[in-house]
This record gives structure tokens, sequence and C-alpha cells, in this order.
């Protein structure tokens, strides 16, 4: 795993479509089914990297405390699953269920829609506010596995607060950090 920053999307950019299946419900779901008239997270996120395994506790609280505040989430895998079958579909819809995830989270195999996004590595979170224009993009918060900084959420917290206050997300914001995306060779 090659530990991999990610490559922070110009701010304002507009969201990109996607259709892709869900691993929870099992039906297909676009960017119009969670778009939000608050906020919406896009996460890339995986089951078999250390770095999400490291933020899912933190993902899971955030989420709980802003989907009643009309932001909505999903998660994105896309990983290669041939060569980590860790991430497949049928694994993802195990993690999702043992982790309580209150968010669809959907299989990219193609991989189309992380190259839209931009996307290098698993965690990448990226928000939009209700016009689907990019206000924060980036690392959840400066904690990575075994650097001994606390666990807060506090950069996409930030970032949730200022949009649901209906306030300015700072333009100061770091690239996530975590397991490079297992591209299809």
């Amino acid at each position: 795993m090659a530990r991999t920053e990610s490559k922070m999307l110009p701010i304002g950019t507009q969201a990109p479509d996607f259709t892709l299946p869900d691993t929870v419900s099992g039906k297909n779901i676009s960017l119009t089914d969670v778009k939000s008239e608050v906020a919406t997270v896009i996460m890339f996120i995986c089951n078999h990297c250390k770095y999400v395994k490291h933020v899912n506790p933190k993902i899971v609280e955030i989420v709980s405390k802003f989907k009643p505040k009309g932001v909505k989430f999903v998660g994105i895998s896309s990983n290669d699953i041939i060569n980590f079958p860790e991430d497949a579909p049928e694994e993802m819809t195990k993690t999702a269920k043992a982790l309580a995830y209150d968010f669809p989270y959907l299989y990219d195999e193609s991989q189309e829609i992380a190259k839209a996004y931009d996307a290098a590595c698993t965690p990448d979170f990226y928000v939009f506010d209700k016009e689907l224009k990019l206000v924060y993009r980036g690392r959840l918060d400066g904690s990575t596995p075994g650097n001994d900084i606390p666990l807060t959420g506090t950069d996409l917290r930030g970032a949730l607060r200022a949009v649901v206050a209906g306030d300015y997300v700072s333009e100061i914001q770091y690239p996530s950090m975590g397991c490079n995306i297992k591209w299809i060779e």
C-alpha cells in the first residue's frame, strides 16, 4: 500500500455525476439521489485500507451528527477487486453492516467516477454545497495510523459546520493521506 496524498480538486468544481450500485440497498444510486439542499459529502473509502479503518469510527460519528442537519453522505469504493478481494461488493456490504454505515456505499467497478473526481487515495473527502459546487476537499483531520494525533474529525467537521451555518468555508485545506486507489492495470 503506497501512502498517497489527495490531489485537491479545485474549489468551485461542479460535482461529477454518477450512477453506481449501492452495496447496502442493492439499488443503483445517482448523484441526484444523494444531493442535499444543505451539503453533500462524497467519501472515497474502501474496506482494506488501514487509513480508512483508522477513521471509520469518526466517519460514523460525523454522519450521525450532520445527517439530521440535512447533510447527505455517500461512500464510494473504486479499488481493483481482482487484486484486492477485500474490497469486492459483497465484502462492502458486510463492512457497511458491521460498522453501521448510515449512508450508501457504492461500488465504482469501472473506476470512472474516481477518475472524474480526481480521487487518488482512501480516505478522501469532498464536500459540495447545495448547488453541488465543491467547498471542501481533503482530510478528515491530522490523525493517521501510528502518528499519535487524536482522531477528532476537526477538518471535515469544521467545513460541515460552516456549510450548515451558511458561512464561508476556509480555503486553508489539507490533502488527505491514505492508501492509493488500486487502479486496474
